[in-house]
């Protein structure tokens, strides 16, 4: 997706600027390379999809269906060249969350509402871009999305276990299946153990040997030579058994419209895990490669991408940060390395998914062991506590529920948590005065300390939008300075000031009136010409006058010394 564009030179002279997007241009001079970095992300990517499954509920084989459909129609129609959409670990457990109780994980029925939930959240994502709400991503705050990703990190890993034990965890919470699986370790299957730390020491011990042979992939390929050629399954090891082979068929999920309204929140649930997850990704590699990204252009592109997983009978498929740098790595800078990487995938489920049934279940186990390990951020956790502790609280808040609750509840709380912590900037900014040091150079002071920045004069720098949560705090700050010994002018400096709501505006002519009365003039700096035309509209103009705002401190310094 591309369009045309020209820029003016210095001369006024136009010229065509390339917009690069998506899949265009198309630079054929890179094509064999991007071809041979779509293969190495299948060769990567077939493991870690597969092993998502597990964590969906969702029959193996729609793993490989994730980056089939799905990564072409974003490829085609998305905006960032190096996204790539496929299965995900957090929309997975979110989705298994919202259907446990409802399908026996696996059934028919089953993988039915897993479609249902993924033309869902395609509604929602159409939605979003039809009302321009691509900015909604944003009010995730990255502490939330840490916590919430390690607790993804810690439920996955919880719930893996079993299967790499080869016992029963019976039903629940993840914390009760997790004590079941405790209480079952006596009934170990030490071959079934064997297999899965195997498949974790080859991956583990693989990245230090080579980066050219994927270690899941030796591990996956090698797990299955080897179950067949020792039977393991005769030992009591678990197997895959018989996986369909061929394309997918393209078909509307066989529901009920009295399945839509109990899946409403798990489908919003992972709209806005989509939305915020594939924005930060894109938007991190657009600004590394200097490319054009359009948030707007990319819900079309994921939207279009959930409705190919909702009709070709697979899960919701997301933007992954992991399988984006996996492509980064392999050198591929555009959608044509994704679309290589469907190529390879029609081919295996083609031709090469008969000697999936011979696959051990514990080497699925194994390897989203290790990604629900990888997702707990305990360096960004760490990080988040040495500089801001409150946030940190908000971070593990957000971790401890995922575990405890639930991954749907932990991402409705996210949004409410990180809603809070901005309205509580906004509501307790942290505002100052301005007072000379011994260069005479004014530097900012708590406004508790108090000072002025001439005799007579002080200086308030208020540091937020002025809305009706904070017009008291804004009010009591301006009363105390206002007790300042023989004031005569009082300056708000409102460089930081973006909004003046009515209330605000309300609050700000009480406050000139009564400094009026008092002898003190109400003067503003650094008003910006979309807040001047607020103040003008709410009345605070005609009050205080227009002489009464000046552009910058340092002007109402010289005209405060000439008054004086």
């Amino acid at each position: 997706m591309t369009d045309d564009k020209h820029q003016a030179d210095g001369g006024g002279r136009r010229f065509p600027v390339q917009v690069m997007e998506g899949i265009l241009p198309l630079d054929r001079a890179r094509i064999p390379a991007e071809i041979v970095a779509g293969i190495t992300l299948a060769a990567l990517a077939i493991p870690e999809v597969m092993g998502y499954t597990k964590i969906a509920g969702m029959p193996v084989i729609t793993g490989l269906y994730t980056i089939l459909v799905p990564l072409a129609l974003y490829a085609l129609l998305g905006s960032s060249r190096h996204l790539v959409v496929g299965a995900d670990s957090a929309t997975a457990a979110i989705l298994a969350g919202g259907l446990a109780g409802m399908a026996a994980s696996g059934s028919k029925e089953y993988v039915a509402l897993a479609g249902l939930v993924a033309l869902m959240a395609a509604a929602f994502l159409f939605a979003a871009r039809i009302v321009r709400l691509g900015f909604f991503a944003d009010f995730l705050s990255r502490t939330v999305l840490v916590g919430f990703l390690t607790g993804v990190g810690i439920q996955v890993a919880m719930g893996q276990v079993a299967g790499m034990l080869g016992v029963s965890d019976g039903t629940g919470s993840t914390l009760e299946k997790f004590w079941t699986t405790l209480e079952n370790v006596g009934d170990t299957n030490w071959q079934t153990l064997a297999v899965a730390l195997a498949v974790i020491a080859v991956i583990v011990f693989g990245k230090y040997l080579t980066t050219a042979v994927p270690g899941a992939l030796v591990a996956v390929v090698g797990s299955i030579v080897l179950s067949k050629a020792l039977d393991l399954q005769a030992d009591g090891v678990a197997v895959l058994g018989p996986v369909p082979g061929g394309l997918p068929s393209i078909s509307i999920p066989d529901v009920a419209w009295s399945d839509v309204k109990p899946l409403l929140t798990t489908a919003f649930a992972i709209f806005v895990v989509i939305l915020a997850q594939s924005a930060a990704t894109s938007r991190a590699y657009a600004a590394k490669y200097g490319d054009r990204f359009s948030e707007d252009t990319d819900l079309v592109g994921l939207g279009a991408a959930s409705v190919g997983a909702g009709l070709t009978g697979t899960f919701v498929v997301n933007g992954s940060p992991t399988k984006t740098q996996m492509l980064d790595d392999a050198g591929g800078k555009s959608q044509v390395a994704a679309l290589s990487t469907v190529g390879v995938v029609a081919i295996v489920l083609l031709f090469l998914t008969k000697p999936l049934q011979y696959m051990p279940e514990a080497v699925l186990s194994a390897v989203v062991f290790l990604i629900g390990v990888e997702l707990v951020k305990v360096a960004e956790m760490k990080r988040i506590l040495r500089v801001r502790r409150d946030e940190f609280v908000v971070a593990a808040v957000t971790a401890v529920v995922v575990v405890v609750f639930g991954v749907k509840q932990a991402i409705l709380l996210a949004i409410a948590l990180s809603i809070i912590d901005h309205l509580r900037i906004g509501y307790k900014p942290r505002n100052t005065v301005l007072v000379p040091d011994s260069a005479h150079r004014l530097v900012t002071r708590p406004v508790s300390e108090g000072g002025e920045a001439a005799p007579g004069l002080v200086v308030y720098r208020f540091a937020a939008s002025l809305y009706y949560a904070n017009a008291n705090r804004f009010e009591e700050e301006i009363r105390g300075l206002a007790g300042t010994p023989s004031l005569k002018w009082l300056c708000l400096d409102a460089d930081g000031v973006g909004d003046v709501d009515f209330s605000a505006g309300e609050t700000i002519q009480e406050l000139h009136g009564e400094l009026q009365e008092s002898g003190t003039r109400l003067v503003f700096a650094g008003v910006t010409p979309s807040v001047r035309a607020e103040l003008d509209l709410l009345g605070v103009t005609d009050a205080a006058g227009t002489d009464a705002y000046f552009d910058t401190v340092d002007d109402v310094l010289a005209a405060f010394g000439h008054a004086s």
